[in-house]
């Protein structure tokens, strides 16, 4: 019950959940990684101790290492020692033994499997252990086998499970809450829509727990909030979750100041939280939207201050205006064209413009995020800005900052997709770029394939002006785009494709192997694509003739020769 001292709280720094516009694509590297250890399981109740490396941490750091490089090697050895120390009476000792589980989780899973039907329902028990620091590291290291509870019958463990975390979560000691929420927020992440029938309960526990939190819990609070909407999306988007969950939300949203950092986390909540409830959350957003783009030309207002006269005022912190930037997304994403009234009554274009030039990577990396989602809800009020906004995204596309270009490249494909023909003028001026991304030796898969994505838009659109330089790089778009799943954005590439190939086959020739590979890694085209492999596929067999096709046909593998001959008929 005791408050927190702002002393014992530490800095927080916003981290862009949009550095990767994919479909599909959630880069989100779970908060209690196998690396991080040594965050979750100090010994000392004094909060310095969580800074300090002890001997204790180094243990367990150094038994996750050598599970990581012997795996199943190492069980013989320690599961013995396992037996005797989880069992033990000694509550010290039988906690160091759930430690260590905890800690061979990544490296052993494989050969712990045979024995979780009987360690989970035995750790499941120690959560409600009379020692608070027994049930706080029972919480992180069930949190580590999550995986495997997710994928057994809930009634035997997902279920009980959750009651057990729910309870915890409530505990009455801090630091059981803290291990409890962010081992849920695990949870969440491998569950996903397997929530979905539990939500009423969950949502009444998480919101419970915002009366009685104090200042540090209730930024971990946020977390596991924001993560159950990032994993159960649109689900929760029903009248008596909405109830349930805003009015906390926009009482702490009301009390918190401008300046006040604890706003980082509560954006990036109100962002995971707007985007799963989409018309939901319209109720909401006006007061929201306009704080966020009053936040942004706050801190804009500040740097100019600051570079002209830098005496006299303090250089602005980014981090809000970034964060205010990605919550915009998320309405946009969320609320679609319902955002277009809000857009329309405010200047976000004209400091959107700003954000784009600014010299931090990160402002740039959330401004373009924002562009396009801007553009797919409402693009008539980012038209205007086309002949500003291009040459800016044109000189982002560099490829040291993987980020930044990776969300310029994305911008580029939506604003292609909606310009159509206009967007002709603006090819010049990223197509050699790109080409040069797509070639380049050890470009991260992310960005091959969001890169790969717009040169197929751009395709799409101008294929008289992309085409001529088909031959070079349609064998790594052949690569990269072969591994996605079907989705919208494959779609309009691969139609970018076909109709550059149609304008320029002789561009194709040499790779065709690829291009019928990356034909085949589709599972259900629409139909009016379907058609147009179908007259790709045959063109090249007839421009070739049967006995040269036969010949070219005998390099495929046999898996991909079934599978042209029984969708396409070649």
């Amino acid at each position: 019950m005791i408050p927190d001292r702002d002393e014992d709280i530490r800095p927080r720094f916003h981290k862009s959940k949009r550095s990767v516009k994919a479909e599909g694509e959630n880069m989100n590297m779970g908060e209690n990684g196998g690396e991080e250890v040594e965050e979750e399981d100090d010994d000392l109740d004094d909060d310095s101790s969580l800074s300090d490396w002890n001997l204790r941490k180094c243990s367990a750091a150094a038994l996750d290492v050598l599970a990581n490089v012997f795996r199943e090697e190492l069980l013989p050895v320690l599961l013995p020692i396992l037996k005797e120390t989880l069992f033990h009476h000694d509550w010290e000792i039988k906690e160091s033994g759930i430690l260590a589980l905890g800690a061979i989780a990544e490296g052993c899973m494989n050969g712990m499997v045979p024995h979780l039907n009987e360690l989970v329902p035995f750790l499941i028990t120690c959560l409600s252990d009379k020692k608070a620091l027994v049930r706080a590291i029972t919480c992180w290291t069930l949190s580590r086998y999550s995986h495997w509870v997710v994928s057994q019958p809930h009634d035997s463990y997902l279920k009980p499970l959750m009651t057990e975390l729910l309870k915890r979560i409530l505990d009455p000691n801090k630091r059981v809450q803290e291990a409890a929420c962010s081992a849920f927020a695990t949870l969440e992440e491998e569950a996903c829509t397997e929530l979905v029938p539990y939500l009423g309960f969950i949502l009444e526990t998480l919101v419970f727990a915002f009366s009685k939190y104090q200042h540090k819990n209730l930024l971990i609070l946020y977390d596991a909030i924001g993560t159950l909407a990032d994993s159960v999306g649109h689900h929760l988007n029903k009248p008596e979750y909405i109830s349930l969950l805003m009015p906390p939300l926009i009482q702490k949203w009301n009390i918190l100041k401008d300046e006040d950092k604890d706003l980082f986390p509560l954006l990036e909540c109100l962002s995971s939280v707007a985007t799963a409830l989409q018309a939901g959350f319209l109720p909401y957003c006006e007061p929201v939207y306009r704080r966020c783009v009053s936040l942004i030309e706050q801190t804009l207002n500040q740097h100019m201050a600051n570079s002209q006269n830098p005496e006299q005022f303090d250089a602005p912190d980014k981090d809000f205006m970034i964060v205010a930037l990605d919550l915009l997304s998320g309405l946009a994403e969320g609320l679609d064209m319902h955002i277009d009234s809000l857009v329309s009554n405010s200047n976000i274009m004209h400091l959107l413009y700003q954000c784009m030039q600014d010299p931090m990577p990160e402002v740039r990396q959330s401004s373009f995020a924002l562009l396009g989602d801007l553009t797919k809800a409402c693009f008539s009020h980012v038209h205007p800005c086309i002949s500003d906004f291009m040459p800016i995204l044109g000189q982002n596309l560099n490829p040291d900052l993987i980020s930044v270009c990776n969300n310029a490249t994305w911008a580029i494909g939506e604003i292609s997709v909606k310009l159509g023909e206009d967007m002709r003028r603006y090819v010049p001026m990223v197509i050699n770029q790109l080409i040069i991304i797509i070639n380049r030796p050890n470009t991260p898969k992310t960005l091959l394939e969001n890169t790969a994505i717009t040169i197929g838009r751009l395709g799409y659109v101008c294929p008289h002006d992309v085409a001529p330089l088909l031959a070079q790089f349609v064998r790594q778009w052949c690569s990269s785009l072969r591994n996605i799943r079907d989705n919208e954005e494959k779609d309009s590439a691969f139609r970018g494709m076909c109709a550059m190939i149609t304008v320029n086959p002789g561009g194709v020739v040499q790779e065709f192997i690829f291009f019928c590979d990356a034909v085949a890694s589709w599972s259900t085209p629409k139909e009016d694509l379907k058609e147009m492999f179908h007259k790709i596929l045959h063109g090249f067999r007839t421009q070739v003739g049967d006995e040269n096709w036969q010949r070219f046909a005998d390099q495929f593998p046999d898996q991909l020769r079934d599978r042209l001959s029984a969708m396409y008929g070649v």
